[in-house]
Formats: C-alpha cells, structure tokens, sequence
C-alpha cells in the first residue's frame, strides 16, 4: 500500500498507528512500551508529566491517546475535557486507562469525552485491537475532511474559473464593458421585469462624434485608446450595479438605465456628455483645436403588454439621430 501524508504525519498503512501514553507512572510506561515493542507500524510516545500532555499531543500528533485517569496534580477527566475544548486534539480518540471497573467513573469517562474505557493493564492483543481499531477510524475521519478540503477548494476554483469565463464571455474585449450579446440579453431581462412591475426603463444610445476623421488623423491604436477613456467615463457615470454599460457596436455605446425617470436618465446623460468633453482628448474634428465628444439618445418607457424592448432601442436611435444631425455633442430625447 502507498504511504499516506496526513496532517503531517507519514502512515505506512491502514493499520499504522501513534500512541501517545499520559501516565505519572514510569513502570506503567514501561509496560506498555514493551508490549507495543513487536508490534509492526506502532510507535509509542510517554508522558509522564499530565501538565505537558496537551503540548506533546498537538507536538507528535498521536491517532490514539492512553490516559490514565488517577494522576497527582491534574485529574484524568479535566485533561480529557481539555483535549476535547482543543482544535488541534478535540478529535483524536482517547482510552482512558482506570485501575477499576466502576460503572460511575466509566459513565464520567464517556461523558467527558472518552471514546473508550479499559481496565489497566489490558492484556496486549486486547490492547493492541483497541488502538488499531480507533486509530483507523481517527485516520478515516482525517481522510475524509481532508478530501472535503480538497472538494470545496476544487470547487471554489471551478467557481473563481466560470466567473472569470462568463465575465469573458459577456465583456468586450477593447473596453470591458458588456458586449452586444450580453446588452442584448440584459435589456431583454430588465425590459420584462419593468413590464411586471410597471416601472420605467430608459436608455441611453451613446456615438463618439467624428469617429472614423479621428481615426484616419491619428491612427487606430490613439483611435482604440479614445474608446478605451470614453467607455471608462460611461461606466464610471453608473450609479447603481442594475445600471448596465455596453459596447453597442463600432464607435457607439449603450447604457441600460432599469427604474429611471426621463429626468433622472436626462441628467446622467448630460453629465457624461460634459465628462467625455472635458477629457480634452485633442480632435481636428469640427475644427483644428476640437477635443472629443459625445452625442447622447435617450429614451424612457413604461412596457406594455406585446411591446418589445426593440421599441426603447428605436427610440433611443431616433434621439441619437437627431443629435448628431443638429451638431453633435448634446443630448437628445427620442420621441415616437
């Protein structure tokens, strides 16, 4: 059989074993040690000091606890109750050893924590049976909770790898804003709900003005980092995480705007046309000394029953029309 690590302790086998003995009495020690001697993958730790047992136990990390109940100074019971308040030894099994079979003590024993009772001394295959049996059980526990560890920590890495894949999947790769499926999608969710409720829903339609001139001026990759500060200034204008801003297409944006008034969408769009303006990024475009700006539709409606979220798009592109055909840079309120 493979070795098996465990909580940092090397087994060999099923079978293998760490005895840890807290006795004040040496001969007892002795005892035990001699009748573990021929025992294969059995090795045998002494205590004798019951002071020191709870550091000893988190030091060798026993798969079995011997503890005598009778000891000068510290009471058998107490130290099993505190091996059971410890993290780091609550679990391991524990034989308390007593000199007498009484029901009363070995009620106490089970009560405090025990997981078993032998009279001492045991002869040496009943208690050789009895730390083979708890120590593999303990062994068994180990096992499993380190495969739960493993299963949550693969799990939460399968979780950590779908976020980062949806997030790919739903983003634009220039700008990390939403793509077009993604707007598509989320557009469609919110329009349904804001027709359950009957709330309002607005959009706003968002074009870079002079695109393509700024383009063949400057050259695509100043064209590509335009995009790149103008999306950063639509999606820093979002105020809530229902607020959704996407890559509609090319040069022009989209901001899906859920429960938002006419005014309240009106305001935030003149605020990011204002924003994209005071970017300064330098154009030639309507003029030699322009900077860069935006032109903004907007539309806002309450869904009836057999409309379709096409209908807000197609309002919101009447405005945009109608702003970069009256000279660019100003918001504009599409109108059926």
């Amino acid at each position: 059989m493979h070795d098996l690590q465990i909580d940092g302790f090397k087994k060999t086998d099923e079978n293998s074993a760490m005895v840890l003995l807290v006795d004040d009495q040496a001969m007892i020690g002795e005892a035990v040690r001699r009748g573990l001697a021929n025992e294969e993958n059995i090795d045998f730790h002494f205590c004798a000091d019951p002071h020191q047992a709870i550091a000893q136990a988190i030091l060798i990390r026993p798969t079995v606890i011997l503890q005598d109940l009778v000891m000068p100074g510290l009471d058998g019971l107490t130290l099993v109750r505190e091996y059971r308040n410890n993290p780091q030894t609550r679990d391991i099994p524990i034989i308390v050893l007593s000199t007498k079979e009484d029901p009363l003590i070995k009620s106490a024993a089970f009560a405090a924590g025990a997981n078993d009772y032998l009279v001492k001394l045991p002869d040496t295959i009943e208690l050789v049976a009895r730390i083979r049996y708890h120590s593999r059980s303990y062994m068994t526990l180990l096992q499993r909770d380190e495969a739960y560890r493993a299963l949550r920590v693969s799990q939460q890495q399968l979780l950590d790898t779908n976020l980062v894949l949806q997030r790919l999947m739903n983003s634009d790769g220039l700008t990390g804003l939403s793509n077009r499926r993604h707007f598509d999608e989320y557009l469609e969710l919110e329009w349904r709900r804001a027709l359950r409720e009957q709330s309002q829903i607005s959009l706003l339609m968002i074009d870079v003005d002079y695109f393509k001139a700024f383009n063949d001026n400057f050259g695509h990759l100043e064209g590509d980092e335009a995009l790149r500060k103008v999306s950063s200034a639509i999606r820093e204008s979002c105020g809530r995480s229902s607020d959704l801003p996407a890559r509609y297409g090319g040069e022009e944006f989209a901001l899906v705007l859920p429960t938002t008034s006419p005014g309240g969408a009106r305001l935030l769009a003149e605020k990011l046309r204002q924003t994209v303006a005071g970017l300064n990024i330098p154009h030639i475009f309507p003029a030699p000394g322009a900077s860069l700006t935006i032109s903004i539709g907007l539309a806002t409606l309450i869904p009836q029953a057999g409309s379709s979220s096409r209908q807000l798009i197609m309002e919101a592109d009447k405005g945009l029309y109608s702003a970069k055909n009256n000279g660019r840079n100003q918001v504009v309120v599409g109108v059926s």
